[in-house]
Formats: structure tokens, sequence, C-alpha cells
């Protein structure tokens, strides 16, 4: 199954707290079903920027020791892709905006992730999926 990487807190984001946007700097083509990797790396830095983000849509974050991270948490679905110039809700500007609908929690599957889409084994996510 098709995965890519996200970093904490964003990943959370998009699997608990309705995060419809996937920020990218390439499209994809591909509709459909998507694994959500939580990357292993994220600075403070970052997960400071990510949590004033989330704080001005209304979102809490948890704390980022508490984050799950080099592991696959949930499933979401990629239903379009726009560039856009401008700011919009969860896109932020001159961004692709990948649209994520119908966000799914599994249990969580340790995995390293990988630059762009990369594919993790059917087996391994029947297994917690299902």
């Amino acid at each position: 199954m098709k995965a890519i990487s996200v970093r904490q807190p964003w990943a959370w984001a998009i699997i608990y707290a309705l995060k419809d946007i996937e920020n990218r700097g390439w499209p994809i083509h591909y509709r459909g079903d998507i694994l959500i990797h939580a990357a292993k790396t994220c600075t403070k830095k970052e997960y400071q920027l990510a949590e004033e983000f989330c704080q001005s849509m209304g979102v809490v974050t948890p704390e980022l020791i508490s984050l799950r991270r080099g592991q696959v948490i949930g499933i979401v679905t990629i239903v379009d892709c726009k560039f856009s110039q401008v700011a919009s809700g969860w896109g932020m500007p001159e961004q692709y905006h990948w649209q994520l609908e119908n966000p799914r929690e599994i249990t969580p599957i340790p995995y390293i992730g990988r630059l762009g889409i990369f594919e993790v084994p059917d087996d391994l996510v029947m297994e917690v999926a299902a």
C-alpha cells in the first residue's frame, strides 16, 4: 500500500484533528487510500511552529514526547490536488494542496519512512487495518 511520511504534529492532525490538506511542493496524481507515516524526525522548533499553526486552527496538539514517530499511524483518502498561491484553512500559500478525506486510525506499525511516496507491504497493513 502507498504511504507518505509526515512530520509531527502534522501526521497526528491528519488522523485525529481533521487536517484535510497536506501541503507539498509537488503535485500528486494518485487518488485513493494512502498510509500516513509519522516521520521519526521533528525538531522542537518545527514542533513549536506547527503547534502555533494548529492553535490558530482551534486545535490543541499533544506534547511532542507523546506523539508517535517512526510509525504508520493511519490511513486517509487523497481525493484531489491543486496548487494554490494563497493560504486557506490548513492550506499554505505557494504549495500543492492534497485534499484529504476519511482519516482512519490504525494500530501503529513501526516502519522506516522515505522521501516521496513509498510502498508498505500489504501483509503488514492488512493485519492492523482490518
